[in-house]
């Protein structure tokens, strides 16, 4: 029995023959002229794969991200400070032009600032641990240089004590005049490994200086070598007539590093490097 007078399904102008049969549609039928049957679906296809993959990859780069930025390993940006006041921070630039007087062949005119205290200190330690502490001259001109008018005129009688003493010279291989031996060089050369403001109010300051020594007499045969010996001296450091001067200070031996296992120098050569290489003039 047909559904429609005209033998078709849904009157669509006679698609088949009339038989006057009800047509069934099954779903995977070959032939069928209604097309077969959505397939069911196997697998995912590789679009969504993809696209899931990719996901998860931003996800864990992201959660990446968000652990090394709170991680408190992340560098100081650039142009900010340390918060940590605690410890002295290394030589920067700071916009001061360094010094460039001489007093006596010791630098000069430093800067009214905390670092142009620590500049002077460390100059003046090298200064008051020369060779020449050891002539008469010399060590009136360093003293009249470092230190404040005051402290210059007390230091000086003290100063010629211990550097007069036949004793004391006689310990370390001079004669009496503060001269070595012939053939022999007298080394006494202090050489800053850094500073440190522990005080600073303006005018005054109380600057620390780490430093090495080299001491002895370089030479054939010498009884008392050129050694290497570490001390840190505190400097009341003060602002007088336009620059820092030295009050008084205390000195410490120390803290001294283990020595290398470099071989050590020969005589001819140790002479050849303290004639042969000058000193700095040190500036923060």
């Amino acid at each position: 029995m047909s559904l429609s007078d005209d033998g078709g399904y849904g009157g669509d102008g006679h698609r088949g023959p009339e038989t006057g049969q009800t047509r069934t549609r099954l779903p995977d039928s070959d032939g069928d002229i209604y097309g077969s049957g959505r397939r069911p679906r196997a697998g995912m296809s590789s679009r969504n794969l993809v696209t899931i993959v990719g996901v998860i990859v931003l996800l864990l780069a992201a959660i990446a991200f968000a652990n090394r930025g709170g991680s408190g390993n992340s560098e100081t940006p650039a142009g900010d400070s340390p918060k940590d006041t605690d410890h002295a921070q290394p030589t920067a630039p700071t916009g001061t032009k360094p010094v460039s007087g001489k007093n006596g062949g010791i630098a000069s005119g430093f800067a009214k600032t905390e670092q142009g205290a620590q500049s002077a200190a460390a100059n003046y330690a090298v200064a008051l641990s020369s060779g020449g502490m050891y002539k008469s001259a010399q060590r009136d001109a360093i003293v009249d240089a470092v230190y404040t008018s005051s402290a210059a005129a007390d230091r000086k009688e003290s100063l010629r004590k211990i550097y007069t003493d036949p004793k004391f010279l006689n310990k370390i291989g001079l004669k009496a005049d503060g001269n070595a031996p012939s053939g022999m060089t007298f080394v006494s050369r202090a050489n800053p490994a850094g500073t440190k403001a522990e005080k600073f109010g303006g005018t005054t300051a109380t600057v620390a200086v780490w430093y090495s020594t080299l001491f002895g007499l370089a030479g054939q045969g010498s009884q008392n070598p050129v050694a290497e010996s570490w001390y840190t001296s505190t400097m009341q450091m003060q602002w007088v007539n336009g620059d820092w001067k030295v009050a008084g200070f205390t000195q410490k031996a120390g803290p001294a590093p283990i020595g290398g296992d470099q071989a050590a120098a020969t005589a001819k050569d140790m002479s050849q490097a303290v004639q042969g290489f000058g000193g700095f003039t040190y500036a923060r």
